[in-house]
């Protein structure tokens, strides 16, 4: 092992919640090594989250237009599915975006080791690199980011079932699965059942407790679940008990409902119960216990001041891009040493289901609003009488909330059309306190659902 090497900064991962701060400080002049045992920029959303399964929903979402043809006027057959040549797709995208972040790592100042890292004290950090070296560091600061994995629901035949990982990841070989079962009905369960769906198979996603979409606004999870249960088998309230492998080879998911021992068929079971935190070997020593969530407070600091922890592994706000807010925040705090203006808003981050429908939301909901004793004006716009969905014959909606003292908004909902696309701008009015007025005075596009926004907003009359 070669001697200890005193730096700035080390950032474990090199995910959402990592590479954005390394680049940062490396650009202000600071001395930075960041380590990943991927080797490369983008952590699990690259490797097999979301840009590999956008790939594929896309290529999903591309067979369903026809049976909007008529619609249009138009006439011509459903393409049939080539499953290997859409996993080669997702494989050409997630290679194009490696080789850019290569060249990317190449022209800045900034070490990337490929190898795992192990914290040895408040300071000192071992990485042990896939060329067989172990290399020590002794950091001013440290950026913890090594964000998450899928979590796997503790019941008999666990292994059976694959994850978001085994569907998703650069080179995945798996069958097209005829009939899918999902256990879960989160973002990632509802997401893979949909494009795949869309794909031919015969899917079922079956949730444990009462609503898909588990804690979210429930006017936006009955939208959802309408739509989807026109096409997916979609239970609720089911608590999936075992997986068995039967003597066909086929698998057989069992589950509970209402007390009553049921049972599904199956050639594929996804394991979609959400994501846990991965924290780096040692972490333990500094008084965090393995295994939980990393607290941090606006900053994104823990409670040792000069150790961030950016991303997934705070479990705060678990998505790509709330990772990479969350790292440019972490980054400003160190470079200014504490001095800047720069703090993490959790409120303003947009969260979008990628279903066909879509669905987003950012900020509060009436309910949340009122728990904190905030009173509020709520408005809908319905899509049914926007001249865009009128064009391409769909429903939804979208929801404002203002607070009534003053008037800004402070969540919105949006589900149907173009909602990954409209609640961009609502997340920005809402990171602002943009008030009612502002967006009734607003010029939207026409013929586009944004048109909505002002148009909700002017309802409400503050």
């Amino acid at each position: 092992m070669a001697g200890e090497t005193t730096i700035d900064v080390m950032v474990l991962g090199a995910g959402g919640g990592g590479y954005p701060a390394a680049f940062r400080l490396a650009g202000a002049g600071r001395s930075v090594v960041m380590a990943d045992p991927i080797g490369n920029l983008g952590g699990d959303c690259l490797a097999e989250g979301c840009v590999p399964s956008k790939a594929v929903r896309e290529a999903a979402y591309a067979r369903t237009w026809p049976e909007k043809y008529a619609l249009f006027g138009l006439r011509g057959p459903k393409p049939e599915v080539d499953w290997r040549g859409v996993l080669a797709h997702k494989d050409r995208v997630q290679s194009l975006r490696y080789a850019q972040h290569r060249a990317e790592i190449e022209a800045s100042p900034l070490v990337l080791l490929k190898g795992r890292a192990r914290i040895l004290d408040e300071r000192t950090i071992e990485v042990a690199t896939d060329g067989g070296d172990l290399l020590r560091y002794h950091a001013q600061r440290i950026i913890v980011a090594t964000g998450s994995r899928p979590h796997i629901l503790p019941i008999p035949g666990a292994e059976f079932a694959l994850t978001s990982h085994d569907f998703f990841r650069l080179g995945a070989d798996l069958p097209f699965p005829r009939r899918l079962v999902a256990i879960g009905g989160g973002y990632i369960g509802l997401e893979t059942a949909s494009m795949l769906q869309d794909l031919g198979t015969e899917a079922t996603v079956l949730e444990a407790t009462g609503q898909i979409l588990p804690g979210v606004d429930s006017e936006i999870a009955r939208f959802l679940h309408e739509a989807l249960a026109r096409r997916l088998r979609i239970v609720v309230d089911a608590k999936v008990t075992a997986i068995e492998r039967g003597a066909a080879g086929d698998l057989l998911v069992r589950y509970e409902l209402a007390e009553e021992a049921k049972s599904i068929a199956a050639d594929c079971v996804l394991m979609a119960t959400g994501r846990e935190p991965v924290v780096p070997e040692g972490l333990s020593t500094l008084g965090f216990v393995t295994g939980e969530k990393i607290a941090v407070d606006d900053r994104l600091r823990t409670k040792h001041p000069h150790i961030y922890a950016p991303g997934d592994v705070n479990g705060r706000s678990m998505l790509f891009h709330s990772a990479v807010y969350q790292s440019l925040v972490a980054a400003e705090d160190i470079r200014s040493e504490g001095r800047g203006s720069k703090t993490m808003n959790f409120r303003s981050v947009p969260f979008t289901v990628f279903t066909e429908p879509e669905v987003a939301w950012v900020g509060q909901t009436e309910t949340e609003a009122a728990r904190e004793d905030c009173e509020t004006v709520a408005s809908t716009y319905r899509f049914r009488r926007d001249a865009r969905a009128q064009i391409f014959d769909e429903d939804g909606f979208l929801k404002l909330v203002f607070e009534k003292k003053t008037g800004c908004l402070i969540g919105a909902q949006v589900a149907g059309l173009d909602a990954a696309h409209l609640i961009a701008p609502l997340a920005l009015a809402v990171r602002s306190a943009t008030t009612a007025e502002t967006l009734s005075y607003m010029a939207f596009p026409h013929p586009m659902v944004s048109e909505g926004i002002n148009q909700a907003a002017r309802a409400v009359g503050l």
